[in-house]
């Protein structure tokens, strides 16, 4: 099998989308961990565009963005899938990682401007509920009893959410507005995978306050 190496950060939402992906494939991989504020040569050369991890090379090719990355994985490797098998079960798990992708980023706009965050909350308690009542329903999973990439892609939304509720002071991802949710959220955590890959608390409330702290002191001074 060609060689598969991720360029990426171990805090980083969009490299754990990718990280679990492959390891619910069972593909091995290299790690090859990124220093954003000193980003590499070969960082660079792979992704010219963005100048963003993650970036996956898989036989010298690089794939980069992290939902392109997840499909990318789902069609070279169709063992263990992680997609439905029923196109209209595909077309909608494709919807509702679109929808995650879309409206996913009012959070990171929460953790990062300080400028019109009531609008930014209810986009995100908007957000919440739509997936409450309409993407999950009574299941397990939103494809079922199975995890699969429109989780993988909620998971990375959900968890660092909670992180940057207790940063900015704010509480929008409460369990008995969302129980549907919160349920999720519980059952994604204890597959196995999951809880063995996915940051800790602690170490995500480190490094993204000292990250929210540097920004706020930044907008401070304009």
């Amino acid at each position: 099998m060609a060689e598969v190496k991720l360029h990426g950060g171990l805090l980083s939402p969009f490299n754990y989308r990718v990280v679990c992906a492959l390891k619910l494939k069972g593909i091995p991989f290299e790690l090859i961990k990124e220093d954003l504020s000193n980003k590499s040569a070969l960082l660079l050369k792979y992704n010219p565009v963005h100048k963003k991890i993650p970036v996956l090379v898989h036989g010298g090719k690089p794939v980069c963005e992290s939902m392109v990355i997840l499909e990318y994985i789902e069609e070279t490797w169709p063992q263990n899938p992680l997609m439905p098998s029923d196109p209209y079960d595909r077309a909608q798990a494709r919807f509702w990682i679109n929808f995650a992708e879309n409206k996913g980023a009012a959070v990171w706009k929460l953790f990062r401007s300080i400028e019109d965050q009531e609008n930014t909350m209810k986009e995100i308690l908007e957000m919440l509920q739509i997936v409450e009542e309409h993407g999950l329903g009574e299941k397990k999973f939103f494809h079922g009893d199975k995890i699969g990439l429109v989780d993988i892609a909620f998971g990375s939304i959900v968890h660092w959410l909670q992180i940057i509720e207790d940063i900015v002071g704010v509480k929008l991802f409460e369990s008995h507005k969302f129980p549907g949710l919160h349920a999720w959220l519980n059952n994604y955590k204890q597959v196995p995978v999951v809880e063995e890959n996915l940051p800790s608390r602690d170490e995500l409330l480190v490094f993204f306050k000292g990250r929210y702290e540097k920004l706020q002191a930044s907008a401070r001074m304009q």
